[in-house]
Order: C-alpha cells, then structure tokens, then sequence
C-alpha cells in the first residue's frame, strides 16, 4: 500500500502558496442565478491574485485574467485567490465554479480548490481537476464536501472559505490559460448528480436472467450481427447471422453496472435451439475489463449445458507476460456477452438462466501453515500465534505515524489479543494518535502492528492468517517494508528507503468497497516521486475457508517473488530489481484506499483479525541481517 496512493491527493493541494486579496464584482452571472462572484474581472485584477512563484505571471484580458506558467520544477504552478475580511460566508451556495480557457498549445490540466483554514495535514479543502485540449474552454465545479470526481471528501464549512486556489501540473513546456470567471453559486447543501453508470445493483440471489427477473429486451439486450428475443416464459434466444463467433449478444443491467462482490463465478444455462452443432461461449464485461471467454464442448441440436466464467481465471499472473492475470472487476460488471462457433445452417442458442453463484469453499493443501510452499533446507524464524494476553513488545510495535488517511488515530486500546488472535479494531472514537494529548487528535480509533526496529529478516517465506472487516470504506494489509538498518542514520524514512535495492511488498491488500473475495497483491519501488515504479495486480480473487478467513504469502527469493492466496500460487515475478535489503513485517488498518466506499459508522466497530504471523527462511539464503531488527 504504497504511501504514494494516498499521499498524492495531499501532494497535489499541499502547495503553500501566497495570497493576496480580491473582490467580488465582475463577470455578471446568468440571468436568474443566485451567485457570488468571488474574483472581479476589472482593472487591476492582476493585483487581486497572487502567483505560486515566479514561474506563473498574470496579466488582464478583455475576456478574463491571462495565466502564463513558464516551464519549471513547481509541482504544481498555479495562482491564489483570497476575500477581504479573512473569509467568504458562501453558505447561501453550494459550489465554486470557474470557467477557462487554454490558450496554450498543448492539453492542460487545471485544478479549483476551495479551502477552510486548518492544518494541511488534515487536507482541510475540496478540489476538482479538468482536462482542457488547446483553444478549448470548460468550466470545473468544486460541490462544499465533495473532491475528485465528486466523491464524499473533507466537509467544508462553505462560511469559512478562505482561500480559493487555481493550479496547473509540473510541465517542461509552456503552458497558458485564461480564467473567465470564478463565483459561488449552486444551492446550499447541493448534493452532486448521481451518474447512471455509478449506480450499483445487486442482483436477488445472484440472478441477472431467470430466477423470477424481469429484463426489458428494449434496454439491455444488445447485438451484433445477432438477434435477440425474450420468449412467454423469460428466456432469452439469440439467432446469430454471422459464422464463427463474429456474432454476439449482451445481456446489460437495466442501470448502472451489476455488484457482484459476493460472488466468484457466473453460471449461464443455455440449449442448442437450431439445426447444426455450435460451441457457445460466454464472457464477463467490467469497469476493470473483460474476463477471457469460456466455452463448452459443441453442442448438438436440442443439446443443453453450462458455462462457469469465474472472476479467477486461475492461471498464475506472470508479470512478464501480458493476458495471464483477472481483469473482471466483480463490483461493477456491465454485461455478459454470449456468441458461438461452428455451424453450419442458423445457429440459435436459448439461454434460460444467467446466475452469479459462489462456489463451496476449496480444500486447503496440507501444507499451508506448516511449512512453504517450495522444497528446500527451510528453517521457521517467527511463530507468532498471538497466544498471550498482550502485544508481545519484543516483536511488535504498536504505533507509527499516519501517513494514509488523515482521519484516524492508532491507539492501544484498539489493538486487541486474546484467544489465540490479533484485532485490529476500528471504531469512531475521537481521541489522539498514540494514545499522547500532545498529538493529533481524530474521530478514529484503530489498532496496529508492525516489526521495524524489532525484527527484518531478507529472502525467505512469510505467510499471516487473516479475516477480514467488510464495513465500507476500510482498508486492512499485510505488506512488508524495507529496514536497511541503523547504519544508514536513526530517520525511518532512510532505513526505509525503496530505492537502492529495496522494495514494498504488498501481500495482501484489501479495499472493503471490492468486496471480501478481492486484494491487491503488488511491489513497488523507486521511492514514492516521480521516480516511482510499481508492478502487480488489483483482482486478485481468493475464497474465505470454512472459518472466513484467508491465508497469503509471499515466497522471496534473489531475482524472484511469488504470492499465495490459501496456499495456491497467484502471482509471480522475476527480476533483477526484485529487492535484497531486509524487509520488516506490518499488519495495518486505515480507511480510504485509492477505489473505495465512504466509510459507513453504523457499521463500525469493524475488525481485522489475524490468527497467525510465520515465516521461514532456506539454509543457504540466511544472513546476519535476518532477526536483528534492523541493529
């Protein structure tokens, strides 16, 4: 769970530029529009404004303020705007809307952040970006309690505007715009429009065609080079006009995409209805992409069979190898496409149910938990089984700083052990950070574990345990960070350094808003900057056992990683780059993530258990550097 993810939505905003004031006279709103304008238009507005650096000037047009950002090394080049009298009251209004302009020559990308006073490290404002192509105008509208994308974000206090701010991108080339107008306006409390494609639905027992489901054949039936019909009793028939799978025919929710997060697989029921034999195939359509088709055995005339696309195609990703990894994102299918080969006269196929399922659990190899997956002289270098009453202080750490969500505080009162288990417990509960009042405080509670400082270990086999929460908005790991040591200074940020050979591995990361079949497995490296690289996958599918818990692991060797989800292999990558500086262990729990709900309280207290932490290390692979600590 790369830092970056989350930092760089407060990168973008944390840019400390100065202000100076302005008026709120100028571009005249629409006829009938309740607005304010915030940033007056007339002589002198140049002198209203003030530029981020000497890379950005300003002069005034008859049409608006001209903006020139020269190219340079600011991240994040733009201007300031700010009231007389210390703050704006806008809470008549519900939104800032500017409109520009680029009269550069290449695409731009401009923000509009509205800002409350408060630490930055809180993020205490609202922003929206738009993308405008050369000579194109378009206007950004920033919703009181909303940002990127009009997703639930800080909630600003629209009678405490303090400052609004416009700013471009890190460029090499010259860039140029012009704003046109800056007001207040919207109704108080205004709520962003809901777009149809957002709205998720959850399908009666996981049928999307029979089961007692009524399709509108007008609105999600589609096809190509096909014909589609609903017949008297529901069943949905396809006559194909074109030969070999060229044909296809989709099934589409009646709005928005199809949730399916507590699925793991599709059963689609379908029959030969035409004269010749013919292989029907189905796949998945997503935001995430498209799953692989799958096809059974020619069916004769009259002949009937299912077809099973599972969101797990169940080939290890090969990150060297492109179409070996899951692109279905399970939360937001969009369509089932159905063809067919082969055939000779008219092929029609009749398909009398389509159905998300979740499959019964699979067995467990015997060896999960006991041992690693691979042969070798393996020899156990940490059993944590979490059999005591209390942390155990020689291996764990109880609080770090917050670099993730902002919103919530580690506590020890929230980090739970008792039979034979860890909880990570998250619960709104104002309080500070590290149970100390000289620090932030916050309205979330959660617990934490982690082994810098107490124990690393390089190359080896590391598995944990673990049930996870399914409160939206959560965000439970296990990943492994690098410790180079004392030797390198006392600073945590130099021991953990991903460059110069060292690596984030993200093991098991989970976003709840997926579902609780669905985690990220992924390195990262090069720091969190410009120079930052990452490699792995989102849609890694796994099925809870018996007792709803999951176990993943990470097997590290020189030049090469491999990941286990219940003990199957998921992922595997070699490479020269693959790190060789020792790694501690952290088992986290903060909300947010990069693709996720807004967290829900009435669902809170939530818990992210882990009933055991172990790890190996082979023969010829030990070293000094494993189980020191980092000393």
């Amino acid at each position: 769970m790369s830092v970056s993810k989350l930092v760089l939505c407060a990168c973008l905003l944390c840019v400390g530029i100065a202000v100076k004031p302005s008026f709120a006279q100028g571009v005249v709103p629409a006829a009938g529009t309740d607005s304010k304008v915030l940033l007056d238009m007339s002589e002198g507005v140049e002198k209203r404004v003030a530029p981020s650096s000497a890379q950005v000037s300003v002069k005034r047009a008859p049409t608006g303020l001209e903006v020139a950002v020269a190219p340079g090394e600011e991240g994040y080049p733009g201007l300031s705007i700010k009231p007389e009298g210390g703050a704006w009251n806008l809470s008549k209004y519900g939104h800032v809307e500017a409109r520009f302009t680029n009269t550069g020559t290449k695409e731009i990308t401009l923000s509009l952040r509205v800002d409350n006073a408060g630490d930055w490290r809180d993020n205490p404002w609202n922003t929206e970006s738009v993308t405008i192509k050369p000579g194109e105008s378009k206007s950004v509208k920033t919703v009181f309690g909303y940002a990127y994308g009009l997703k639930p974000s800080f909630a600003l206090k629209p009678e405490a505007v303090v400052n609004v701010l416009v700013f471009a991108l890190k460029s090499d080339v010259a860039q140029s715009f012009r704003i046109e107008s800056v007001v207040a306006t919207g109704p108080a409390g205004e709520k962003p429009p809901v777009a149809p494609d957002s709205i998720r639905q959850k399908p009666l027992n996981g049928f999307l065609l029979g089961g007692g489901v009524t399709v509108d054949a007008a609105t999600q039936l589609t096809a190509t080079s096909a014909q589609n019909s609903l017949d008297e009793k529901g069943r949905w028939n396809i006559a194909f006009s074109a030969p070999d799978g060229k044909g296809t025919a989709t099934l589409k929710p009646a709005l928005g995409r199809w949730d399916l997060r507590d699925f793991l697989e599709v059963r689609v029921k379908v029959k030969n209805a035409g004269v010749s034999a013919l292989t029907p195939r189905v796949r998945l359509e997503s935001n995430g992409g498209s799953s692989k088709w799958q096809e059974l055995a020619p069916l004769a005339p009259g002949g009937e069979g299912e077809i099973v696309v599972p969101f797990n195609n169940g080939n290890t990703i090969d990150l060297d190898q492109k179409e070996t990894g899951d692109r279905v994102a399970s939360n937001t299918v969009s369509g089932v496409m159905v063809s067919a080969n082969g055939g000779t006269g008219k092929q029609m196929l009749s398909v009398e149910s389509v159905r998300a399922v979740l499959p019964p659990a699979p067995a467990l190899p015997d060896w999960l938990g006991k041992r690693p997956p691979v042969a070798g002289e393996w020899t156990q270098t940490l059993n944590e089984d979490f059999d005591g009453a209390a942390v155990d202080e020689s291996k764990w750490n109880i609080y770090t700083e917050n670099y993730w969500d902002k919103v919530s505080h580690f506590s020890k009162d929230n980090t739970l052990i008792g039979g034979g288990m860890a909880t990570l417990r998250m619960e709104k509960k104002r309080g500070f950070d590290w149970d100390t009042p000289t620090r932030k405080e916050t309205d979330y509670a959660v617990g934490y574990l982690d082994s810098y400082g107490k124990w690393t270990q390089r190359y080896g086999y590391f598995e944990a345990r673990m049930k996870l929460p399914s409160a939206p908005g959560l965000w439970p790991a296990f990943w492994m960070m690098p410790d180079r040591g004392q030797g390198v200074g006392a600073e945590q940020w130099r021991r953990a350094d991903t460059k110069n050979g060292g690596m984030e591995f993200d093991i098991m990361e989970h976003l709840t808003g997926w579902g609780p079949h669905r985690y990220n497995i992924a390195q990262h490296w090069d720091g969190y900057d410009k120079e930052h690289q990452s490699k792995g996958t989102d849609k890694a599918y796994l099925q809870p056992d018996n007792d709803g818990f999951i176990t993943c692991g990470l097997l590290w060797l020189p030049g090469e990683v491999v990941y286990y989800g219940n003990g199957k292999e998921i992922l595997r990558w070699k490479n020269e780059r693959i790190s060789n500086v020792p790694c501690n262990l952290i088992l986290y729990m903060v909300t947010g993530g990069w693709e996720n709900l807004p967290v829900d309280d009435a669902t809170l207290p939530a818990d992210f258990t882990i009933d055991y932490v172990r790890a190996w290390q082979r023969k010829d692979l030990a070293s000094p550097v494993d189980n020191n600590g980092g000393k």
